[in-house]
C-alpha cells in the first residue's frame, strides 16, 4: 500500500486534507468574496468592471471626480434604476472598508448587513476574518518552506560530513540556540518599518534548527548503508550520493511534520500581531482581531469568530499531520501489508 493510499485510509486527515484546500481556496479568491466594489456594472448601456479598474464617481451620476464609493446610497440608486443593475459580490465590505452608514455605533453587533459584526473602527470582521486566514496560510507556507530548505541543507551536510565538522556545527547552532528570539524581535521590530518579509526573515532564522536534528540523523544512518557504498565505488560525487540517494530516503521526517511546522508559524504571527510586533497596522490578521476582542470585552463576535477560525484551522493541520505521520509509519505499513497476506 502507497504512503498516499495509506493517507486516506485515514478518514479524518483525507476529509480535513479536503476542508483545509477548499478554504485555503476561497480564500484566495477574497476580493471576489469580499469586496465594497461590484463586480460588473450595467450602466446607461455600458459595462464597468469596478472590481478591476474602479471609475470616477462622476461617470454613475456622483458630484465628485473621486473613485466611487459603492456603498453610497445615492451612487446605489444611481446604478440600479432605470434599466441600470450592478452585480455585488455576496459580502458587500473588503477588509479596509469603513461602514460609514451603520445606525448603530461600532463596534457594531451581527447584523443582515455585517453578517459577523463590525470591529471598533467600523471594519467587517468576516471579510478581515477572510483576508486574515489568507493571509495565515501564505505566511505559515513561506515560513515553513524557507525553514525547511534551511534545516534539510544544514542536517544534511551535518549528517553527511559527521566529525569535526558535526561537531562544530552542532555547538554553532547550540548558541544560536540560546539567543532570546523574543527580545530580537522587539528589536528589528523598533529599528526597521514591519513587514512580512522581515517576520519571515526572524522566524525562519530560529526555525529550521528542529528540523536540522532529524535531518542529521537520517543522514548519519543512511550513510552507512550499502546502497551508498555502491554509490561511491560507482565514482559518484558527494553531492550526486547526497542528492540522489540519502536524500529521498531521509525526507520522512520532514514531510511529516509539514503541517505542524504550518500550525506553529499560524501561532507565530497571529502571537506576534497580538502584541503589536507583527504585520503592519491595517493589515488584516487573526492575531489583530483577537486583540481588538481583548479590547472590546463586549463585542463577544470579535473574539468568538477569531477564535473559531484559529482553532479549526489549527485543528485541520493536526489532523492532516497525524495522517502523515501514521502514512509513513514503517511500522503501520508492515502491519497492513501482514494482514493482507
Amino acid at each position: 500500500m502507497s504512503h498516499w493510499q495509506r493517507f486516506k485510509a485515514s478518514r479524518t486527515g483525507y476529509v480535513s486534507l479536503w476542508v483545509f484546500m477548499t478554504l485555503f481556496g476561497l480564500s484566495m479568491c477574497a476580493e471576489l468574496i469580499a469586496n465594497d466594489k461590484p463586480w460588473i456594472i450595467r450602466y446607461e448601456g455600458h459595462f464597468y468592471f469596478p472590481i478591476a479598474h474602479n471609475q470616477a464617481e462622476t461617470v454613475f451620476g456622483g458630484d465628485f471626480a473621486t473613485p466611487t464609493d459603492f456603498l453610497d446610497p445615492d451612487i446605489r440608486r444611481n446604478i440600479t434604476s432605470n434599466g441600470n443593475w450592478a452585480v455585488y459580490p455576496p459580502i458587500h465590505y473588503s477588509y479596509e472598508t469603513l461602514n460609514y452608514f451603520s445606525q448603530v455605533p461600532n463596534p457594531a453587533p451581527p447584523s443582515w448587513d455585517n453578517w459577523l459584526g463590525t470591529d471598533d473602527r467600523g471594519r467587517d470582521v468576516l471579510a478581515r476574518l477572510i483576508y486574515g486566514f489568507r493571509l495565515s496560510i501564505l505566511f505559515g507556507l513561506a515560513l515553513t518552506i524557507v525553514g525547511v530548505s534551511v534545516g534539510i541543507i544544514t542536517g544534511s551536510l551535518m549528517g553527511f560530513f559527521g566529525g569535526k565538522f558535526d561537531l562544530i556545527s552542532q555547538r554553532l547552532i547550540e548558541i544560536w540556540a540560546a539567543m532570546p528570539e523574543l527580545y530580537l524581535l522587539i528589536i528589528f521590530a523598533s529599528i526597521f518599518n514591519p513587514s512580512i518579509w522581515l517576520l519571515i526573515i526572524l522566524l525562519a532564522a530560529f526555525g529550521w534548527m528542529g528540523l536540522s536534528d532529524y535531518v542529521r540523523a537520517e543522514f548519519l544512518r543512511n550513510r552507512a548503508l550499502e546502497y551508498v557504498r555502491a554509490a561511491r565505488a560507482l565514482g559518484l560525487t558527494n553531492m550526486q550520493i547526497m542528492r540522489r540517494h540519502i536524500l529521498p530516503n531521509s525526507l520522512t521526517p520532514v514531510i511529516t511534520f509539514l503541517p505542524f511546522r504550518m500550525s506553529a508559524a499560524i501561532l507565530s504571527l497571529t502571537s506576534l500581531d497580538f502584541l503589536g510586533l507583527g504585520v503592519p497596522p491595517g493589515t488584516p490578521s487573526l492575531g489583530e482581531l483577537l486583540s481588538q476582542g481583548k479590547g472590546n470585552l463586549d463585542a463577544w463576535w470579535i473574539s468568538v469568530s477569531t477564535f473559531v477560525v484559529l482553532v479549526a484551522t489549527l485543528l485541520l493541520l493536526t489532523f492532516m499531520g497525524e495522517a502523515l505521520r501514521d502514512a509513513f509509519d514503517s511500522r503501520k505499513s508492515g502491519l497492513m501489508s501482514g494482514g493482507r497476506s
